[in-house]
């Protein structure tokens, strides 16, 4: 039961970036000016191919569970610096502070997942684990 949970709990926590990279992808000018509005306004297109990527790679690695470690560490790289950009709650107004504050907490709780998952490992259901237990017969 912990490996189906293991399985479950990654496909659900990479779908959170592999659907940021689509939308990203798929609203490209909003999002350029989303980060001109966040004060991002060096290099746009580089700053936000790369995000692009590194969401699909790190997502996708940890969908299939493989590499998760250097999954966890590329998306943690993009994550942690963006929740602080984007949902800075303390330099909001009481009606928009509450929203920014609770969105603030849901990525840091997804965060302590990342972790969870880095520490923990992948679990049964993995293509690591797969590639380990194959055997290529002999010729």
């Amino acid at each position: 039961m912990k490996d189906i949970i293991d399985l479950l709990g990654r496909v659900l926590l990479s779908f959170i970036f592999l659907y940021e990279a689509y939308d990203s992808i798929f609203y490209y000018q909003q999002t350029l000016d989303k980060m001109t509005y966040y004060g991002l306004e060096w290099q746009q297109d580089l700053l936000l191919i790369s995000a692009i990527i590194l969401l699909l790679l790190g997502g996708t690695l940890l969908l299939i569970g493989y590499r998760t470690g250097f999954a966890m560490f590329i998306l943690l790289c993009y994550w942690i610096p963006v929740t602080f950009i984007v949902h800075s709650f303390w330099e909001f107004a009481e009606p928009e502070r509450r929203m920014q504050s609770i969105l603030f907490m849901k990525n840091i709780a997804i965060v302590g997942g990342m972790l969870m998952v880095w520490a923990n490992g992948t679990g049964k259901y993995s293509i690591r684990r797969l590639f380990a237990t194959t055997r290529v017969p002999g010729t």
